[in-house]
């Protein structure tokens, strides 16, 4: 039980990051606001990407 729940964890610690990071890459921004956040999802994993799907999504241009 314990085993499984720490896979989870894991791949969600994982998996989030990585798709905060496609999700960047993949969208458009003001500026150098695409470089921010790929530097803030890289720098700070679950952090970053938590804070780029909470503000950073809303502000992309497409």
């Amino acid at each position: 039980m314990f085993q499984g729940a720490v896979l989870i964890v894991a791949l969600i610690g994982l998996l989030l990051p990585l798709l905060a990071l496609i999700s960047v890459l993949r969208g458009r921004f003001n500026g150098n606001e695409k470089l921010l956040w790929a530097l803030v999802v890289i720098f700070a994993p679950f952090i970053g990407s938590i804070l780029y799907f909470a503000i950073g999504r809303s502000k992309r241009l497409s």
